[in-house]
């Protein structure tokens, strides 16, 4: 038996896969678990990390470093081309309300942890350990601790270990905390479910950016005997024609298709732009174009041929057939209406109205083999690693600052993801990944990290609690978790008037915590608060990320 005995002696790469894959299979386990409803779900993984460590369990100091950090690299990445077309487009209009709100919870965060840094804490380590943790944020706690150990730093008494003991206190609070608020709100705004989605759906009515399609009977005499194209040089937003009744005869319109008076089209638009649509065109009209039998059928194409991501749809000679057009696309989960310069993203959901030989053709052009992707380039994955490190890497300076800022193993990674998996086509970069792919790779990240994180500061944890400290802290970590929220949370009702499922959202998304976005949609009963939580998601983690840096560098 001296072989078992020698797994669990130290020292061996043996020993370490078997420490990190028992401690990981038996977080991820009890994360299963619901306690009143409510998962912690992968921080078990810290907690029997923390457990294994105080039982002597612990692994060599050089395989726990590397882990950790390439855990965290993964991780940050996977999330980075998951949210990155959200990301660009939470940052338009009817999102930058949304984010708003999301980053003032981050700085009233740091607001609230400064000041109880300089009135009780006074290590700034601690200070960054209990925000990561009372906001449940993993990756801010990896880029602070990066920065704690740049060679740079190394006399200005900075602990990562006492950070990552700090997060560990903090963490669980900090996740029923965000819960806790829901149901405090909840109840003060005497909240009736039935009615609060009443509103919703009378705001997303009256949402001006929301598309509609129409049926439009040309009256501009302007217009007659015009080429289509010239309805868009009056109205220059984004708007689709998908068919076009033109003298008994239904079909796709082209741009050099001749305009006739009566002619009854198929739009759809923005409600905003329909507006002004109604007044280039016409009335409305009581013929529906759908309901006319006819050789067109709409259908849906999956783009997995990369020739048709690397250009503008209208500089695609092979998609501009007068028997078929792409009326929308549907990506990561969002609905956008099809222009002349959208660029295709291997993935895309292709909507497509046309004949069935032009839909042939178009699915054709645009690949529609779904087979194709289920199997994942690993390649592309580690070229945007190796590009996150070198811009982690890269110093920055900012006035104030004494030393350069870098991003680190959190942010470059990030960064380059978002970018990569909104514009990588254009250079030939293949981004896709399924969904699941993803969130494997995603989670035996953040595995690997928090286990990390647990077995090389778990033997200190007890001794907080016997120092007295870990009270305080517990204490410190969960007013830095419900204060921000609370302001933001009344901010947002009465003075933005978003429902109160658009709050659940935010709160989950500008906390980047999954748990508490679970128990929202549990409560809403519908998918409200996951739109809301895509929205900010995204930018909560950078804010988070650079605040964490900033406040170590800020007071180092």
């Amino acid at each position: 038996m001296n072989w078992l005995t020698q797994l669990f002696t130290q020292g061996s790469v043996a020993h370490d896969i078997l420490i990190y894959s028992l401690v990981i299979a038996l977080g991820l386990g009890f994360g299963k678990f619901k306690i009143f409803g409510i998962s912690l779900g992968i921080t078990w993984v810290l907690f029997f990390s923390i457990l294994f460590a105080n039982l002597k369990l612990a692994v060599n100091q050089e395989t726990n470093h590397f882990l950790k950090e390439f855990g965290l690299a993964i991780f940050v990445y996977c999330i980075g081309l998951q949210v990155g077309p959200s990301f660009f487009n939470s940052l338009k209009k009817d999102g930058l309300k949304a984010n708003f709100l999301a980053v003032m919870i981050v700085f009233l965060g740091v607001v609230v942890s400064i000041i109880f840094h300089l009135l009780v804490t006074k290590d700034i380590s601690v200070t960054v350990g209990l925000m990561s943790g009372a906001v449940t944020n993993t990756p801010g706690l990896g880029a602070a601790q990066a920065v704690m150990e740049d060679p740079a730093l190394q006399n200005k008494n900075l602990d990562a270990t006492e950070a990552s003991i700090a997060y560990a206190v903090t963490y669980p609070l900090g996740v029923l905390g965000i819960i806790l608020i829901i149901i405090i709100l909840k109840k003060i705004w005497k909240i009736n479910i039935k009615k609060e989605q009443s509103d919703y759906e009378r705001k997303v009515q009256l949402n001006p950016s929301r598309p509609i399609t129409v049926n439009l009977s040309l009256k501009n005499a302007m217009l007659f005997n015009k080429p289509f194209s010239s309805i868009r040089t009056v109205v220059s937003d984004n708007f689709v024609v998908s068919r076009i009744l033109q003298n008994n005869s239904l079909f796709v319109p082209t741009e050099d298709t001749v305009l006739k008076e009566e002619d009854v089209l198929l739009i759809m638009a923005p409600k905003a732009v329909m507006e002004k649509l109604e007044l280039v065109i016409g009335e409305k009209s009581h013929i529906n174009l759908e309901e006319i039998p006819s050789d067109l059928i709409t259908a849906n194409v999956v783009v997995t041929r990369r020739k048709a991501t690397v250009q503008k749809l209208q500089d695609i000679d092979e998609l501009n057939r007068p028997d078929c057009q792409i009326t929308r696309i549907e990506r990561s989960g969002i609905d956008i209406i099809s222009s002349p310069n959208f660029v295709l993203h291997i993935g895309d959901v292709v909507t497509v109205v046309g004949t069935k030989k032009g839909i042939d053709a178009m699915a054709s052009l645009l690949g529609n083999a779904i087979k194709r992707l289920d199997i994942p380039e690993l390649a592309p994955i580690f070229f945007g690693l190796f590009l996150g490190v070198i811009l982690g890497s890269i110093p920055f300076r900012f006035p104030g600052i004494p030393i350069p800022v870098k991003i680190g193993l959190a942010g470059g990674p990030l960064i380059v993801a978002l970018l990569i998996s909104q514009f990588g086509n254009r250079v030939n970069i293949y981004n896709y990944t399924t969904y699941s792919a993803n969130l494997m790779v995603r989670e035996l990240g953040i595995s690997l990290f928090l286990a990390s994180i647990g077995l090389s500061t778990g033997s200190y944890f007890m001794k907080v609690f016997e120092t007295g400290k870990g009270l305080e802290w517990i204490a410190i970590g969960f007013a830095i978790t419900i204060i921000p929220l609370l302001i933001t949370s009344l901010l947002a009702r009465y003075a933005l008037k978003r429902t109160f499922f658009e709050i659940c959202g935010l709160l989950a998304g500008a906390s980047t915590d999954p748990p508490a976005l679970a128990f929202a949609l549990q409560l809403a009963g519908n998918s409200v608060p996951s739109l809301t939580y895509a929205t900010v998601y995204p930018l909560s983690m950078f804010a988070r990320i650079l605040a964490a840096e900033l406040i170590v560098l800020g007071f180092a």
